[in-house]
């Protein structure tokens, strides 16, 4: 009210005169200064802050920690009291106990006495030796040499497979130069074999404990959805196993292009299962795709004549197709075609392709085939022929040895027999020809088909094991393996060889 309405008191001339409360509220104590730099009342304003910062800091009461109420201090005898009654952790450097010179009664130890028996567990390596592993384990070279050919008296040593545990207790030694005696061993040699040994009156008894395992194949179905892989491993598949099966039929149908969402993808792998509960999956055994309720592709591996390779249910073989090999790693010297004869001295008809190379030089057979003709033959020198089926044949001609006989069933690769320069020739190369129905062709011109195909009791063989595996129940692999009777122990495990041995002490 003061500034709105100013008071004011009246002087000798009637006029009024501003009083201090006037002036006091007209006073500015902060002004900007960021304005009038330099003036009176910019002056004025910073002796101002300057006296009001002075007197907060002057006036500050500082920064110190609040006072509780301490822990009372342990004397020296308490604490050391209370320090014998302790636990400290000793990973933090604690000590408990009261410490204490030795006294006259203390000798020292002639040496350190041994411990009784040894409790140890070692792995099968890959490329290690059954009596080398023995020996790093602590066994002398005789011992371990003597236990692998007794263990190799149950199970081939070759057939323990690496990374394998092998349990052992060693006993007590003679000497600290001698190494210690095997009390005890126990390991398991086979998926379903397990051995154990005790040394029972001076001599180590084995004892062949056979573990019951169920066989069943593991049959995996299901439909092929957005992705046959993830639908296939949702299943419960292995990678290894689906990237076989895709394998397999990738050399029948397209796997990206004629397989549907609405198909359903059926695999059988190998699968043991052992009374013990392990489980190991082998390799796939059938490959099959199932489109309307019906099978559209069913494929097995089988082995004929010695090859192993995919069959499908018709007892059709997989397709090898491809361009004519080259018979020879020699180059061409000389096309099919007419030419002249370097012997005859006249234009004739060159019926196949000559190949160069070094005298005694393989010649490979450039498809699946039988031999139909190994032999001298007129002008060809020393000569075989191959029949491929279809109409199609092969001859190679001036060989120096053959290699094959009439009758004998080659493969694609195999040798056949060696450059010469037998019959009509001039020097070492290998003369050779394709025919279709008889009449030889263009070797660059032809494409071999081949499929292997099965016939009589192969056929007829082949198909009951595909009704053998296709009569597995999906999933019926995972049931529990029937339970062996149990055995009443002779050797026991080897916690009940440590017990005796320790109680015998």
């Amino acid at each position: 009210m003061a500034q709105a309405i100013p008071l004011r008191t009246a002087d000798g001339d009637g006029e009024s005169r501003p009083t201090w409360r006037d002036r006091l509220a007209l006073l500015d104590l902060v002004p900007d200064l960021g304005d009038n730099i330099g003036s009176r009342e910019w002056w004025r304003g910073l002796a101002t802050l300057t006296l009001l910062c002075g007197a907060a800091i002057a006036t500050f009461p500082g920064i110190r920690p609040l006072e509780a109420h301490g822990t009372p201090v342990l004397g020296a005898a308490d604490f050391n009291e209370a320090r014998a009654q302790m636990i400290v952790p000793l990973a933090y450097g604690g000590d408990t106990g009261r410490h204490m010179a030795a006294t006259d009664a203390v000798r020292p130890l002639a040496q350190t006495p041994e411990r009784p028996q040894i409790e140890l567990t070692a792995t099968l390596g890959a490329g290690d030796s059954f009596a080398r592993l023995l020996e790093r384990s602590g066994v002398g070279s005789a011992d371990a040499a003597a236990l692998a050919s007794q263990v190799s008296g149950a199970v081939p040593l070759a057939d323990i497979a690496p990374g394998t545990r092998i349990d052992l207790i060693l006993g007590r030694r003679a000497a600290r130069t001698m190494p210690r005696p095997v009390e005890a061993l126990a390991m398991r040699a086979r998926f379903d074999l397990r051995i154990e040994m005790e040394r029972i009156d001076g001599r180590l008894v084995m004892r062949r404990i056979p573990i019951a395992v169920d066989a069943t194949p593991l049959r995996i179905r299901g439909r092929v959805g957005d992705s046959l892989y993830r639908s296939a491993r949702a299943a419960g598949a292995s990678p290894e196993s689906i990237q076989s099966y895709l394998r397999v039929i990738g050399r029948q149908i397209s796997v990206g292009s004629d397989i549907r969402a609405s198909d359903e993808f059926d695999i059988i792998v190998d699968h043991r299962r052992a009374e013990t509960g392990e489980s190991e999956t082998g390799k796939l055994l059938y490959a099959g795709l199932v489109r309307g309720g019906k099978p559209k592709l069913s494929m097995i591996e089988w082995t004929v004549d010695g090859r192993t390779q995919w069959f499908e249910a018709s007892g059709v073989g997989q397709q090898s197709s491809g361009g004519v090999g080259r018979p020879t790693n020699g180059r061409i010297t000389s096309t099919f075609g007419m030419r002249r004869h370097p012997i005859l001295g006249y234009k004739r008809m060159h019926s196949g392709v000559d190949f160069g190379g070094g005298y005694g030089a393989p010649i490979y057979a450039v498809s699946d085939g039988l031999v139909t003709i190994a032999g001298r033959t007129g002008g060809f020198g020393n000569y075989v022929k191959l029949s491929h089926g279809a109409g199609l044949g092969t001859g190679y001609g001036h060989m120096s040895r053959i290699a094959v006989r009439p009758g004998q069933h080659v493969s694609r690769g195999q040798v056949i027999g060696y450059i010469g320069s037998t019959g009509l020739s001039t020097g070492p190369h290998l003369h050779f020809e394709v025919y279709r129905n008889g009449v030889a062709v263009n070797p660059m011109s032809v494409s071999f088909v081949t499929r292997a195909q099965l016939e009589g009791k192969a056929l007829a063989d082949f198909r009951a094991r595909i009704r053998q595996l296709t009569s597995v129940v999906p999933g019926a692999a995972m049931n529990a393996a029937p339970v062996r009777p149990a055995e009443g122990p002779k050797l026991g495990s080897l916690a009940d060889v440590a017990t005796k041995r320790a109680g015998g002490l």
